[in-house]
């Protein structure tokens, strides 16, 4: 029983550390996208955009195939994984 109980506390401490790194990383987006990526202007939402797509647009912006002075510099400086875990994050808020 000890064993169950200590692998499901470590999956959840896992997941929590997940969530909070997304979270950190998500807040360099909050300038330009707004607060939790609801943006109040021009500038397009990242709440509720679809994992996939924005996983895609940020290759794109760091592949230079979506040119984007900003964005470019902003994708070039996460892993596929981190654009992964960024994906998720805003997914998942509503």
């Amino acid at each position: 029983m000890t064993l169950v109980a200590a692998g499901v506390l470590g999956s959840v401490a896992q997941a929590y550390a997940v969530d909070t790194r997304a979270r950190f990383m998500a807040a360099n987006c909050a300038y330009c996208h707004g607060p939790d990526g609801k943006s109040r202007g021009a500038i397009p939402s990242l709440a509720g955009m679809d994992k996939a797509y924005f996983v895609d647009q940020m290759k794109a912006f760091r592949d230079n195939t979506r040119p984007n002075t900003v964005m470019t510099k902003h994708a070039m400086g996460y892993t596929d994984a981190e654009y992964e875990a960024l994906g998720a994050w805003f997914s998942a808020i509503k």
